[in-house]
Parts: structure tokens; C-alpha cells; sequence
């Protein structure tokens, strides 16, 4: 068993990780930067940052947000470009990007990736975990109704006002966008299951999809 370190130094892995919204994608990622030395690059995370900065980039950027409209491919192909420059010799993992097949294949081109990590959630699970997520809508504070339920049902702790579930977390609304997010994303799976690079794990919930991932991942990265 070779150390993730040892395999960390001596690979240099350019991944990207992939997952429907709300499926964990967040919680595993962390748990990969800390376990496989990834530095974190996020797409929205560099947007924003880029939009702080006053960069070109994010000014550009914002007056399509401000009019509603999607953030032009070229755009966020030149922003994730240079922030890659930047990490030359260094294992990343990407987040957020690609988003479409066309995208997927200028990163190839500019970055090769050698690594794409897939989770594969069912979306009833992600729709029943977001319907249990409740908010007190005038303080933000947030209730789980498995792991951090109200003292009172439907009652904030603090105010006793009702609580309500969020508009974007509304079964319907849910489905609609993890619909959309598997008519966007499966062109991208079909490429980079056909480059050989892709890694798919499957099932509920993050900790035992984790403990399945890490030895895979590290059997992987041992055989680049």
C-alpha cells in the first residue's frame, strides 16, 4: 500500500469532480483535498472572486449576471484556463467545470485531465433529503428534520415563527433541475468514460461512498 502522500508527489493528477446538486458534491470534495493533497478549484468560487477583484473577466461576467443571463462559455473557459496557468506541476481538482461536452473538449486540449470523478446519486434521495431541510426565513437559520430538527415542529427555536422548506428545495423544483443537470451532464460522462478517464461512484449518502472511493481512487492514481 503506497501512501496517498508518496502518490500525491510523485502523479500529478488534473481531475475534475462531477454530482447532481444536492448529491454531496461538496462534502467529498473536501474529504479528497485533505486525503490527496488536490488543490480546490471552483468555478463559482473564481467567478465571484474575479467579480470582487474588478478583474476584466468580472466585470464582463457581471453584466451578464446583472441582465439574468448565463455566463458565455468563452468567458469561463478563459478564466479557468488562467487560474489552471497558474498551477503548472501541481495535482487539482476542478469543480463546477466543464458543464458541456463542447467545454470538455478545449480543457482536454489546453489541460489535459487524467482523472474525472462521477457520482451517481438517485434523485429520489436527494429530493427526500432537500424536502427536510427547513428554514426561519427572517434570521437564515437553517433545521434538518433527520440530524437537526426544530424543538417544536414547524417552529423556530429561537422566535417560534413557522418555518418553511425553500422555494428551491420543493420536490417539483428539485426534480426539474436534477433533470436538467442529467441532460447536461450525460453527453460530458459518455466523453470521458470513452477517454478512460472516468471513475463513477454510486449510492446514498457520503461517508460510505467515500470509504468505497479512496482505495479505488488511490489504486487508480497508483497506475497513472
Amino acid at each position: 500500500h503506497i501512501s496517498v502522500s508518496v502518490i500525491s508527489m510523485s502523479k500529478i493528477v488534473r481531475a475534475i469532480i462531477t454530482g447532481p446538486p444536492g448529491g454531496g458534491k461538496g462534502t467529498i470534495s473536501t474529504k479528497l483535498i485533505k486525503d490527496f493533497a488536490f488543490t480546490h478549484l471552483s468555478s463559482g468560487d473564481m467567478l465571484r472572486q474575479h467579480q470582487r477583484d474588478g478583474t476584466e473577466l468580472g466585470l464582463k461576467a457581471k453584466e451578464y449576471i446583472a441582465k439574468g443571463e448565463y455566463v458565455p462559455d468563452q468567458l469561463v473557459i478563459n478564466m479557468v484556463h488562467s487560474s489552471l496557468q497558474a498551477l503548472q506541476g501541481q495535482s487539482w481538482l476542478l469543480d463546477g467545470y466543464p458543464r458541456t461536452r463542447p467545454q470538455a473538449e478545449i480543457l482536454q486540449k489546453e489541460h489535459p485531465l487524467n482523472l474525472v470523478i462521477a457520482l451517481d446519486i438517485p434523485h429520489e434521495v436527494i429530493i427526500e433529503r432537500l424536502s427536510k431541510r427547513l428554514i426561519h426565513a427572517p434570521s437564515g437559520r437553517t433545521y434538518n428534520l433527520d440530524y437537526n430538527p426544530p424543538k417544536v415542529a414547524g417552529k423556530d427555536d429561537e422566535t417560534g415563527e413557522p418555518l418553511t422548506i425553500r422555494e428551491d428545495d420543493h420536490p417539483d423544483t428539485v426534480r426539474a433541475r436534477l433533470q436538467k443537470y442529467d441532460e447536461a451532464t450525460s453527453p460530458l460522462i459518455e466523453y470521458y468514460r470513452d477517454l478512460g478517464i472516468l471513475q463513477s461512484f454510486s449510492g446514498t449518502e457520503s461517508d460510505p461512498i467515500y470509504r468505497e472511493m479512496k482505495p479505488a481512487l488511490e489504486n487508480y492514481i497508483k497506475n497513472l
